[in-house]
């Protein structure tokens, strides 16, 4: 998920139709520096994932705006196999009826959602960092789901699962009222042009669905490198009735929060960041 600071939000786009991924046969993701070796023949669940699931078809009755587009977009031999062999152990189908965390991660423990994790470098050191907690990352790009899968075999991580779709779709049918311990939104897509500022994702009505999802005393953590993003975030998070900041405006990065080394390459060239943290209100 690109712009000139970060690789955290996709590069935008004005067209909104569905393409099929071209494969990059010079594999980096996840440490590898060599190329990788001709994938085997994909299923036809994988190519039926490649061509729609990645792209998170409406919902009956979808009335939002969404905060991404279908784009052609490049997939790695890795990330593919990734996708082939391990989404069926660490993904969960989305599905329009409430998720049991307790049986989706194999215990009873406090659930984080994080909504869009790109390439998954920061949710897997998080997850890492924080054993104790469930981690259930929503993301639509296949490279990004591919990448994060390898990073989950790689590094051995038990607490984390991926739903490939619409974030508010997930969160309105999937994520039950009072029952997520937190919810991180980093980097999202500005969508930088005044006139697509409508498709932005931290919109009042979402974050008043996201609240009430949100347990009391649970926490919403948003960061952004676009400084008027960051604005419409504090007043939209400020607006709801049901959180409240826990700092004074924008907040420490807290040490939880690891910096990407695209965020520490735009800090030395002197772009900023913007970490917001609030809480949920009884």
């Amino acid at each position: 998920m690109n712009t000139p600071n970060s690789a955290n939000h996709p590069a935008n786009s004005s067209a909104d139709t569905p393409a099929t991924p071209s494969v990059n046969t010079s594999d980096t993701t996840a440490g590898s520096s060599a190329a990788a070796p001709a994938a085997a023949p994909v299923s036809p669940e994988t190519q039926a994932a490649l061509a729609s699931t990645a792209h998170a078809p409406n919902s009956p009755g979808a009335t939002h705006i969404r905060s991404f587009v279908h784009r052609r977009g490049h997939i790695t031999q890795g990330q593919l196999a990734a996708l082939e062999r391990l989404m069926g152990e660490w993904s969960i189908p989305y599905a329009p009826r409430r998720l049991d965390p307790a049986a989706a991660f194999g215990r009873q423990a406090p659930t984080v959602l994080e909504i869009g994790f790109g390439m998954g470098e920061t949710t897997e050191k998080i997850a890492l960092a924080r054993p104790d907690d469930n981690f259930l990352g929503v993301e639509v790009f296949n490279a990004g789901v591919g990448s994060l899968l390898r990073r989950i075999e790689d590094s051995k991580i038990q607490n984390l699962r991926i739903i490939q779709h619409d974030a508010v779709e997930v969160v309105r049918d999937m994520i039950a009222p009072d029952s997520l311990a937190g919810v991180h939104v980093y980097f999202p897509d500005p969508w930088p042009k005044k006139r697509h500022h409508k498709r932005r994702l931290l919109q009042p009505a979402f974050v008043s669905l996201l609240a009430s999802r949100i347990a009391p005393g649970g926490y919403i953590h948003c960061a952004t490198d676009w400084e008027d993003y960051a604005v419409q975030m504090l007043e939209v998070l400020s607006g709801e009735p049901l959180l409240a900041n826990t700092a004074d405006g924008y907040a420490p990065r807290p040490d939880y929060r690891p910096l990407t080394k695209f965020e520490t390459r735009g800090l030395r060239l002197g772009h900023g960041v913007w970490d917001l943290i609030f809480k949920r209100v009884a």
